[in-house]
């Protein structure tokens, strides 16, 4: 009989995973979502609409044996999903893909492709009618967000504001990286303010018009009229049963052998965000993940029991873009590369390549 592989979740490593094993495995792919969602162009979709129109693919070709079950999973145990619907997939091998959730707009939480749209378009006319814009946050998504603005609306006032003394300060890069990275945000005019956070949040919903003033702890004032909450991401590790529950750890990400099992499961694997390997949490790694959990599950159903161990990154590496034209990118190997190649790197957003993914040429 053909094993069958329930995988909990559709997102980059959902899909690379399911993909990777329809043929050789009966695989039902659980996801509540109707289409695949490219949120590593999220941002720019705020910004352009020709994107926001591109953001969203459809899961109805991306497995030829298997099915994509539109369902939210409820609860997972070693060797079962219970959906919302009341249904129960058993399943002799689980991949746990559940990812993470992060503030809008850089995780689209719209269930189908036309809210998300709306909810881009919804956003994107918010931001026309502001003059200052205040962005909570100097990580990967606050910059990159800083710089789609700017690329969209030169006029635009665009501060960004961050407790820790550094940008980026979860990752290790060189300084050359970081002089970078500061010219270019001084070129675009982004005002960035470190070592400091807000005395109150602003009294405005986040992605709304509306004036108002905050004070930071440093005693600075500044007054805008649109923010956004351009932190904190939170593994979705809610689902996971009693028998999975000693592999969470206290950030709530799940504990991860080599080989990528949930620790202490011989049967249920994770990937992408919900693990807690030490390296940035990336949608290419979720892929390199679920390429590595395909190959262990293929081998494991075909008889074998010599399996492949994940092996981390052994540096941090970005590609960081500040609009279309904008960015700096940092690799060990090629170490700090500037605008254009920035440019070139991300200027598509692997889009092409995640439409193959899907089977959506």
């Amino acid at each position: 009989m053909t094993a069958t592989v329930a995988v909990v979740g559709g997102g980059y490593g959902g899909v690379t995973a399911a993909k990777a094993l329809d043929d050789v495995a009966d695989v039902v792919l659980i996801e509540p979502r109707d289409a695949f969602v490219h949120n590593v162009a999220a941002l720019r979709g705020v910004t352009d609409q020709d994107w926001a129109e591109r953001l969203f693919i459809p899961y109805d070709k991306l497995l030829t044996r298997g099915t994509v079950k539109r369902d939210r999973a409820v609860e997972v145990t070693a060797t079962t999903v219970r959906l919302a619907s009341g249904e129960t997939v058993e399943a002799d091998y689980i991949v746990l893909a559940t990812g993470s959730t992060a503030p809008y707009p850089a995780n689209i939480d719209a269930l189908d492709r036309e809210t998300g749209k709306k909810k881009l378009d919804a956003t994107r006319a918010e931001l026309e009618l502001a003059s200052h814009v205040l962005l909570l946050g100097a990580g990967p998504v606050g910059l990159e967000f800083a710089g789609e603005i700017k690329a969209s609306w030169p006029d635009k006032a665009v501060t960004v504001v961050d407790p820790q003394p550094r940008l980026l300060s979860g990752a290790s890069f060189p300084e050359e990286f970081h002089t970078e990275l500061r010219a270019q945000l001084d070129r675009l005019g982004v005002v960035v303010l470190l070592g400091t956070a807000l005395r109150e949040l602003p009294s405005v919903q986040p992605g709304a018009v509306g004036a108002f003033t905050v004070t930071t702890d440093s005693g600075d004032d500044i007054a805008a009229d649109i923010w956004f909450r351009c932190y904190g991401t939170t593994a979705n590790s809610d689902i996971l049963g009693a028998d999975l529950g000693a592999a969470l750890r206290p950030d709530r990400r799940v504990a991860v052998t080599p080989e990528l099992r949930v620790q202490g499961l011989r049967t249920v694997f994770a990937v992408g965000d919900l693990t807690a390997l030490p390296e940035l949490k990336m949608a290419r790694l979720a892929q390199k993940h679920a390429e590595v959990v395909a190959g262990n599950i293929r081998t494991l159903i075909e008889g074998g029991t010599e399996l492949t161990a994940y092996q981390p990154e052994g540096a941090d590496s970005i590609v960081l873009p500040l609009g279309p034209e904008w960015g700096v990118t940092y690799a060990p190997e090629a170490g700090v590369l500037g605008a254009s190649v920035t440019a070139d790197i991300k200027g598509t957003f692997f889009l092409d390549s995640y439409r193959e993914l899907l089977n959506q040429k």
